[in-house]
């Protein structure tokens, strides 16, 4: 029994670690492209490792494309709909999971319906309704949405709220005398601060690699996101061929994404266990 278990272990290792090469496979190749000169990129057999190394790609797609502003962009809209839209979630989720009014589960399931509609069948009236606004090319149609909460985000706080916010902690802050909003700033917010990390970090992603609305509302170069740079550079700033320098662009735009996972990873397992503790 003992070594049945350990042998379909190592099957499972090995399976995990061959996935793990294919999913890699694609970002080593992005990473070893931007290190190579233009007639080397489609060698046979392929380099995996330039020879030699160029690090000219990253400095000639840097001074040709307006890159300092789609970094700026993204990371405005990013902090903004985050410092706002996660706050706002908790609040709704802490409602739902702790407040008893009428009508509570319904229009949770409401909102849960919301998640259903195409983004494609919204899509052309929020451009109208932006438009008559006056936001298309700005980055408020990016940011205003986004503050008012994003439905998984509640629901996943609200579900880790229910399995880690014991309902008598609750009742013992209001015996001291806590409000409402006191008892959640004070007692909700620290206690999921797993979860609020892990939602950043996926939220973060989300945001920085968003094409689709960026593409439609925002058309000045110097207003656009960092992804929406990236697809304009083969008709607006290098040649269509220039495949070292697009991928060092691609790198370029990825750095911030590694940079925040690799410092929020332990928070993805911490919370996902305790959302599973209780429905």
């Amino acid at each position: 029994m003992v070594k049945q278990r350990r042998l379909i272990n190592l099957i499972v290792y090995i399976v995990l670690i061959a996935g793990s090469f294919i999913m890699l496979g694609p970002l080593v190749w992005t990473l070893s492209t931007s290190l190579k000169s233009q007639k080397h990129v489609f060698d046979i057999p392929p380099q995996w490792v330039p020879d030699p190394i160029t690090w000219l790609n990253y400095k000639d797609v840097w001074n040709k494309a307006p890159l300092l502003f789609g970094f700026m962009n993204s990371a405005i809209v990013v902090v903004s709909v985050l410092s706002v839209g996660l706050f706002v979630a908790a609040m709704a989720a802490y409602s739902f999971s702790k407040f008893d009014f009428p009508f509570k589960e319904g229009i949770f399931l409401a909102l849960l319906g919301t998640m259903m509609i195409p983004y494609s069948v919204v899509m052309i009236p929020q451009y109208i309704g932006f438009s008559e606004l006056g936001w298309v090319d700005t980055l408020l149609p990016l940011i205003i949405p986004g503050m008012f909460g994003n439905i998984v985000t509640i629901f996943f706080f609200r579900q880790f709220m229910q399995g880690s916010i014991p309902n008598d902690l609750i009742d013992a802050a209001k015996i001291d005398g806590c409000g409402y909003f006191r008892t959640f700033s004070t007692v909700a917010l620290p206690i999921i601060k797993p979860a609020i990390a892990a939602q950043a970090a996926l939220g973060f992603m989300g945001i920085w690699n968003d094409f689709l609305g960026p593409l439609i509302y925002l058309h000045t170069p110097e207003r656009q996101t960092i992804q929406v740079l990236i697809a304009s550079m083969q008709s607006n700033y290098i040649s269509t061929s220039n495949y070292p320098s697009l991928m060092a662009a691609s790198i370029i735009a990825l750095v911030p994404v590694v940079i925040v996972f690799f410092f929020a990873q332990r928070y993805f397992i911490e919370s996902l266990a305790i959302t599973g503790i209780k429905g």
